[in-house]
């Protein structure tokens, strides 16, 4: 499926990046899902650079357009570059706090990751090499070209001013610069290194001081170039493998030529780099991957560390040694980041033995693009399980760089306590690329969680995320076909292999023996679920067929034919819900309990290569060779939301908590993230045509022009979408015939608070009072007033007998509240707002204004109101608010907050209505609502009973 991914991307973009369609498009954001970052991305072909903050060393790797800080005594990750450059990042160099990042012909200084100014170097070619030193800074071109920066009287710390442009390199006759190298006490001086001569430049006066005369080095062409630590010496380093010692001041080669490997494989040597803690060693870097260290006092050679980077991917980029110290940092193409070290001899003699550097840290990642993932199923779970072409396994961590393991593939110790021949040492013997992973978090440090399925391989593996290391078991194939999926029950007892001649075994995790066969499909098993109570189990092949079992009868129940082969299928738990992606790009959905469709998604114009159910159940969101992202949403049946993707997808997985989804791309090591927005506002479900899909670029490193997790929650932007086309939001309707009763639109516990308000107040009540501490300062137990006239009287100050006339009025105005003094002259007035519309609504017999606000009052104010009824004779207050809802009643709206209300009133104010016989307005308002509530209810009662025989006939 990737080689016909990558065929397609090239037809499409024709290998300038992605095709026009996809740039033609209006660039708009997608609703729900916004680019996050990228995870697993640690470094990449470019040469790392070393600064030092007092004993405190850092380098800076790049991750394409972006850079990462790591700190070299932990390697843990301290900053990532605020913002991306215009293209790829192509050398660094640092000075204390600031980084100086060279990409295109631009060279970007920041501090702390933050971009804090850009030199522009009128050139066409592109920045290579940087170097800097003093108040200068050298950045040369490809074309041969040096620029050199000096810092001005701005006050600034790093160089801004362009002081001049060096064109003394020709290219075309002396070779590309391969380095550029400052010499200690060699004062404004530069050693620029052609692929064929050593030239010194003075870059104050833009001369060229020294060349080397040709064939110097033989026939052989200069690769890189490295100072010693010793006064006028270099390190040059050819494209054959071998390594010169060279004095600048004498214009002659040291002693013999280095070699680091056979002249029949012999390597490209990429960098070298001078021991300076003591002991007078010189290591190459190789582009074979290999790392060459050399005892220059002997003339020997040390050690060869093999491997230490793949070579496939250009081997070592660039090894250093630290400073003063006996660690080595090294990087390269494959994603990796590693630190050597050189542990103390044992003997102080000349022949003693040094012992071989061994590996102390590193980080790193896939070197190739992942092709499977999977997060645990556990909720509060910040891991991810990704597997690669480059035939690694990882684990990464979403919150903590550090955290990211690598499975180690040795294999487990025989019966015998030995250990099984074929340590793993090299890509050849590693495992075959990962296809398909389950893991359950059940059983996890009881015995195996992780079941995975190898290309081309009869069997497939179990692993063990206590230990990362492969485990002890491999699950065979029932009928010698190839493993083409894997299962674990959701109790992790449970490891199910289905292979590609049908069959399916079902083995135990613990033992590792097999316990079932199922043999229902006649072609590949193409996915297996089981539910959590491990009752129910589903299978799917290309045959088209979905399979139903009783897993713990071992019974068989049934089948669905579809038609068309099956290629994938995902199972949510909650809702005993599959989704088969099917060869005709379509998505079916089925129901597990009856064994029927339920929805078919169509819309993908390409194959589908992954798709996953959101946590709640209610979304799928798919991706397929058609560059798409898609979210389907499974009650209304169509495609909400759609993302045009600048690279095909080859999986998609949603996180347990449903904040976060993962992607994997036909190109870049890492899995990128994107935030769900959905988790903060809602989403329309209004479907969506292909014309209306939006456009993203990829996730960063950086994270530039994506949104973190939380910037959902703050995002008051209305959606574009839902202004363009006018959707519109569904408003209940206040009443849809005045013959029908309705019931309140606000919520639907009010009358509920109502009716208890009494008990919830006796539960709010504090169980015990306030005491006062035993041992508390005196000053706690006295009021304000009384501290402060105490502290006045104690600093002698006297309290003002007089106020000026602005405080007068001010206290005045502040005080008029609680003096009831009406500001125009009038009469008081004592009269609440629910008093005064009940009176008004009395004396005009409109009581729609005085219902309105009744209803909408707030539990507490309207019981303190309903209690606050005029209760001394006559009544006519109480009249009145009878009168009030009896004709709310006879409106049949907000029926059960008016009997609420109602009940409330009698509750309070029942005696004082016994006690006042003589009262025939109350009385008869009070018969008049016992009247309409009775018709009310008959009518309620009939319809009900109507509506329940008929329900009851269809059923």
């Amino acid at each position: 499926m990737v080689e016909l991914v990558e065929k397609k991307r090239k037809v499409e973009t024709n290998g300038n990046g992605p095709a026009p369609q996809l740039k033609a498009k209006p660039s708009r954001p997608s609703k729900i899902f916004s680019p996050f970052r990228v995870l697993g991305n640690v470094t990449d072909s470019t040469p790392f650079a070393i600064g030092t903050l007092g004993s405190t060393f850092y380098a800076v790797t790049s991750v394409g357009r972006s850079f990462q800080i790591y700190d070299l005594a932990t390697l843990h990750l301290l900053f990532v570059s605020q913002t991306q450059t215009k293209s790829k990042i192509t050398c660094f160099a640092t000075h204390y706090h600031y980084v100086f990042a060279a990409s295109g012909n631009e060279v970007g200084i920041y501090k702390r990751g933050k971009l804090e100014h850009v030199l522009v170097c009128e050139t066409t070619g592109v920045i290579t090499h940087l170097c800097y030193f003093g108040e200068y800074l050298i950045a040369a071109s490809y074309v041969g070209e040096l620029f050199v920066f000096r810092k001005n009287s701005d006050g600034l710390k790093y160089p801004t001013e362009l002081y001049s442009v060096i064109r003394e390199v020709n290219v075309s006759v002396e070779g590309e610069i391969v380095g550029l190298i400052h010499p200690a006490t060699y004062l404004n001086k530069v050693v620029v290194a052609t692929t064929t001569s050593v030239v010194i430049i003075n870059v104050r006066s833009g001369k060229v001081l020294y060349k080397s005369p040709p064939h110097q080095f033989g026939d052989e062409s200069i690769s890189t170039i490295e100072a010693a630590p010793v006064l006028d010496v270099v390190a040059v380093g050819t494209s054959s493998g071998n390594v010169y010692l060279y004095n600048l001041r004498r214009a002659q080669v040291l002693g013999e030529k280095i070699v680091t490997s056979g002249s029949e494989t012999s390597s490209k040597i990429t960098s070298l780099s001078f021991r300076t803690d003591g002991s007078p060693h010189l290591v190459a870097g190789l582009n074979n991957g290999d790392l060459y260290f050399h005892d220059l006092d002997k003339n020997t050679r040390v050690h060869i560390l093999r491997n230490a980077h793949k070579e496939a991917h250009g081997g070592v980029s660039k090894a250093q040694f630290l400073n003063g110290q006996p660690i080595i940092l090294t990087n390269g193409g494959d994603n990796h980041l590693k630190e050597f070290v050189f542990d103390p001899s044992l003997t102080t003699t000349d022949t003693s033995v040094i012992a071989p550097p061994r590996h102390l840290r590193s980080r790193g990642g896939h070197s190739a693009p992942p092709v499977a993932i999977q997060f645990p199923e556990e909720d509060k779970t910040h891991f991810l399980l990704s597997a690669s072409r480059d035939r690694s396994f990882w684990q990464f961590s979403l919150r903590k760089d550090a955290q990211a393991q690598e499975f180690s593939q040795r294999m487990q110790k025989s019966k015998d306590g030995k250990r099984q021949a074929g340590a793993v040492a090299s890509l050849k013997e590693k495992f075959p690329e990962i296809t398909a992973i389950s893991s359950s978090d059940a059983r996890t440090g009881d015995w195996e969680n992780i079941l995975t399925c190898h290309k081309d391989e009869l069997f497939a593996r179990t692993w063990n995320s206590s230990t990362k290391r492969v485990g002890r078991y491999v699950l065979n194939t029932i009928d010698q076909g190839m493993c083409k999926a894997v299962c674990i029950s959701q109790c992790g007892n449970f490891g199910l292999v289905g292979s590609s001649l049908g069959g399916i075994g079902v083995y135990n995790l613990q033992s590792g023996l097999l316990r079932k066969k199922y043999l229902l499909h006649k072609q590949a098993v193409t996915g297996m679920a089981i539910d959590g109570m491990n009752k129910k189990m589903v299978s799917c092949g290309l045959d088209g067929i979905i399979g139903f079992y009783d897993f713990g009868k071992s019974k068989y129940l049934g089948k669905l034919q579809l038609d068309a082969p099956i290629t994938s299928m995902v199972y949510h738990s909650q809702s005993d819900l599959i989704a088969c992606a099917l060869d005709d790009l379509s998505i079916v959905v089925v129901d597990v309990t009856t064994h029927k469709i339920v929805r078919v998604l169509y819309g993908h114009s390409n194959r589908i290569s992954g798709m996953d159910f959101s946590p709640d159940g209610r979304w799928i969101v798919s991706v397929g060779l058609d560059s798409t992202l898609r979210t389907w949403d499974l009650p209304t049946g169509g495609c909400i939301d759609g993302v045009v993707l600048p690279i095909v997808a080859t999986s998609v997985k949603f996180s347990p908590l449903g904040d976060v989804i993962a992607t994997t791309h036909v190109s870049g090591n890492g899995v990128s993230l994107w935030t769900n927005r959905a988790q903060f506002k809602p989403v329309s479900t209004r479907h969506i045509e292909e014309e209306e899909f939006s456009t993203a670029l990829l996730p960063n490193a950086s994270g530039e022009d994506g949104a973190t997790i939380l910037e959902g929650a703050f995002d008051e932007v209305n959606d574009q979408e839902d202004e363009e086309f006018d959707v519109g939001k569904f408003v209940s309707t206040e009443q849809i015939d005045p013959a029908l009763v309705t019931m309140s639109s606000g919520p639907r516990t009010k009358f509920s608070t109502l009716l208890h308000l009494d008990t919830i107040r006796q539960r709010s009540k504090p169980t015990e009072a306030p005491k006062k501490p035993e041992k508390a300062p005196f000053f706690l137990g006295l009021t304000g007033e009384a501290v402060g006239d105490r502290a006045s009287v104690a600093e002698g100050a006297k309290v003002a007998e007089t106020k000026t006339g602005v405080e007068a009025e001010d206290d005045e105005e502040k005080s008029r509240l609680l003096q009831f003094k009406p500001q125009d002259g009038t009469a008081p007035n004592f009269e609440s707002e629910f008093t005064r519309l009940l009176r008004v609504a009395a004396e005009t017999a409109q009581y729609d204004e005085f219902l309105t606000f009744l209803v909408n009052m707030p539990p507490a104010a309207l019981d303190l109101e309903v209690r606050s009824l005029n209760s001394h004779p006559p009544l006519t207050e109480m009249t009145n608010f009878v009168t009030a809802l009896v004709t709310g009643l006879q409106t049949n709206k907000d029926f059960e907050i008016i009997e609420t209300i109602f009940a409330i009133f009698l509750k309070v104010h029942g005696d004082v209505i016994h006690q006042f016989d003589d009262e025939h307005h109350l009385h008869s308002a009070l018969s008049k609502y016992s009247q309409t509530n009775d018709s009310v209810n008959n009518k309620m009662d009939q319809v009900v009973k109507y509506c329940s025989g008929i329900i009851n006939f269809i059923k």
